[in-house]
């Protein structure tokens, strides 16, 4: 039974395998025993399979009980079958003799017929040989006769390649009967032929009138015999050779003033003098004669190349890479006009595919070119990115920048950084062929420069001197603090920011005949470089304002002094702000007077994340000595009221005010001065969070000690 008429009896869910385990058509013992091993023992597996087999007998059993009846009548129609066949067999074996006899004789009559077309094949190809031998005799003579002219015209010549093709094609047919004396007579008339034909065809060429009929029957006459490899290797060691021998010489390249550029020139000319004719003639689409040949693909190009690549060596060097790209550029110009002047585009597709012309490519050698050129530009940005920075960093400082200066540089390492930026595509280094190298090397640069403005925030500061000399006679200025150097930083980062696409847009310009996925590319690539240039303007904005809060936070400590001032002390009540309000707003007065013209967005905010810190600064501490004061007073009170028992008087009010109250007024000056100079820098009050709770805290602490009298 198959699988297709029987299925097995399933085996129950309880079983450690299923039924599918042993129809499957890869079934293995050992497989199905390392694979159910995992799941149960040996023990267990063999009770399973136990199982299973009663299960098998039984629907064994049940299979022949229902199919039993078939079984016993098949038994009773093969009764009497073994004489019915041995009544068939006597006539089936006499018929199979028959039938190979039959077939003996068809093999016979067939076998005859073969070698009949055979014998007749090989007398009819004999007869053809003799006669091709005949014709070839005759064809050797006649053409012997033709070349032995005195003056041998075209007309006579194109009878010559007629009769040249008739002999070449019959000595195809009869090559085992051809003697070695005819095989010579055939080579010298074949090198006569060529020899006059060679001839005419460099008359023709060199010959400057502008009648082309001649030329074209030359070439037809090349076509006709089959001979166009031979045109244009005549024309490149007779014609091309000579033309060039002296031009592409090494002096030639060094005496002249053009140099290799006016060699390329005149090599150029060669194909617009001396050989226009013979291109002319080949590229025109009505001038069928010449449909197969490409003078300037295999006779010009080969010979130009070879002669190079031998005499000119140097020129491929790439160790003086300024000299490397002047040639480079010259050769590429040379090999785009030389493109040019192929007339369609199979003759395009033959020159760049031709070995010499990709070998010539390849010879110059544009990643050590790459090398140089980054170990030049890379060297640059690192030799003033490895430097520590100082007050000697600062070229120019913001404030002493005109309008007109407003895309200048602060820092010499902005400006270096910018300059070899701009470098990479400047003529004379970028190279269309080495965009993915340049353009990698501007992120690179971009990267540098990053890391070191992350170097510089974390670096102590060095005042250092400038780097421009002072004359002796001037009075030397105080070096620039590290403030003044991150304001510098930060209008050079936002700079180079705005200047980005100025990188895309040069780099554009450089480049002709290009994807429009490539400038998609470029951008995006960009996009992503601005966008971590412009993450590091709040890591800038944070030292800033922590330079600025160093500064100004230090002051307002004094306010825990201002207790010390008014007890016991017989002050008058103060009316005027103290000094510490003037010394920590004043420097971000001055701050906000120096850069607000400059930067001014910037500015505000600087001062408003600085003013948030120093107004809750200044907020703990106010509310420190507000507490202990009240602390204080009421401790003086409680001793007051002590002693006053212990001597039976009665206390009476303290006329006017008491230390407590003047240290809280002067507070509340100090509090109100400071808030009205917030004003006096345009900066909301809303913006100062802590400003509100400040004001707020001196008022209650002044109104509470009123209504306590």
């Amino acid at each position: 039974m198959t699988e297709n008429n029987f299925t097995l009896p399933p085996a129950p869910n309880d079983l450690c395998f299923t039924t599918e385990d042993f129809i499957a058509l890869d079934f293995d013992v050992d497989s199905f025993l390392h694979e159910h091993r995992k799941n149960a023992s040996l023990e267990t597996m063999r009770d399973d399979l136990g199982v299973y087999l009663k299960i098998l007998r039984s629907a064994m059993i049940e299979l022949i009980n229902k199919d039993y009846a078939d079984f016993v009548n098949l038994s009773k129609d093969l009764i009497g079958l073994d004489k019915v066949i041995d009544h068939l067999q006597a006539p089936l074996g006499q018929l199979r003799e028959e039938v190979m006899q039959i077939c003996q004789t068809l093999d016979t009559a067939t076998k005859d017929m073969e070698n009949g077309l055979q014998e007749h094949q090989r007398i009819r190809n004999l007869k053809q040989s003799m006669h091709s031998l005949g014709r070839v005799y005759k064809s050797v003579s006649k053409l012997k006769l033709i070349l032995e002219s005195h003056v041998i015209k075209l007309d006579i010549l194109e009878r010559a390649a007629t009769e040249y093709n008739q002999l070449r094609f019959h000595m195809t047919r009869c090559k085992e009967y051809i003697s070695e004396d005819l095989n010579k007579n055939f080579l010298n008339l074949e090198k006569q032929l060529m020899n006059s034909l060679d001839s005419q065809l460099l008359s023709c060429i060199k010959n400057n009138d502008n009648n082309t009929d001649n030329l074209i029957c030359c070439l037809r006459i090349y076509v006709t015999i089959d001979k166009i490899d031979e045109a244009e290797n005549l024309v490149r060691k007779k014609i091309v050779s000579v033309l060039i021998e002296d031009i592409i010489l090494e002096k030639n390249i060094n005496n002249e003033l053009l140099g290799l550029q006016d060699l390329y020139k005149k090599l150029l000319n060669i194909l617009d003098v001396e050989l226009k004719k013979l291109l002319e003639v080949t590229s025109h689409s009505d001038v069928t004669t010449g449909r197969n040949f490409n003078f300037l693909v295999n006779s010009f190009w080969p010979e130009v190349e070879e002669k190079i690549e031998l005499r000119l060596k140097q020129i491929f060097a790439p160790g003086n890479p300024d000299l490397f790209y002047k040639r480079y550029t010259e050769s590429l110009e040379f090999v785009t006009k030389l493109q040019a002047k192929c007339k369609n585009d199979d003759n395009l597709a033959q020159l760049k595919s031709h070995p010499l012309f990709i070998q010539f490519l390849k010879k110059w050698n544009l990643p050590v070119y790459f090398q140089i050129r980054f170990q030049e530009i890379a060297g640059s940005v690192e030799q003033i990115l490895c430097h520590p920075v100082s007050a000697g960093s600062i070229k120019i400082n913001v404030t002493n920048l005109y309008p007109t200066d407003t895309d200048k540089f602060s820092l010499y390492v902005s400006e270096t950084t910018w300059e070899c930026l701009m470098k990479t595509w400047s003529d004379g280094i970028f190279l269309p062929q080495l965009l993915h190298q340049f353009w990698k090397l501007n992120l690179q640069i971009f990267s540098r420069y990053r890391t070191w403005i992350t170097d510089a925030l974390k670096q102590s500061w060095n005042t250092g001197t400038r780097s421009a000399a002072i004359n002796s006679n001037i009075i030397e200025p105080e070096p620039p603090n590290r403030l003044e150097f991150l304001v510098c930083l930060y209008t050079d980062l936002e700079k180079i920011i705005k200047k980005l696409p100025i990188i895309l847009e040069v780099a554009l310009t450089k480049l002709i005949n290009i994807t429009p996925m490539i400038p998609n590319l470029l951008n995006e690539s960009l996009d992503d470089m601005k966008s971590n240039l412009i993450s590091d303007l709040p890591k800038i904005t944070q030292e800033i304002v922590q330079e600025l809060l160093t500064k100004s936070s230090s002051n307002l400590k004094q306010v825990s002094d201002i207790p010390r001032l008014f007890r016991r002390t017989m002050r008058e009540r103060p009316t005027q702000p103290c000094a510490y309000i003037k010394n920590a707003v004043g420097i971000l007065i001055e701050f906000h007077s120096t850069y607000q013209n400059i930067v001014p967005h910037a500015v505000i905010h600087w001062l408003q994340l600085t003013l948030s810190s120093l107004s809750e600064q200044y907020y703990s501490s106010v509310k420190d000595v507000l507490e202990s004061v009240q602390k204080t007073e009421e401790s003086l009170r409680r001793l007051k009221k002590i002693r006053d028992k212990s001597s039976g008087t009665s206390s009476s009010e303290t006329q006017g005010i008491s230390d407590d109250d003047k240290i809280r007024i002067q507070l509340e000056i100090d509090v109100l001065s400071f808030a009205d100079i917030v004003k006096t820098l345009n900066i909301d009050r809303s913006d100062i969070p802590h400003l509100d709770k400040l004001t707020e805290v001196v008022d209650s602490a002044v109104k509470y000690k009123h209504e306590l009298k």
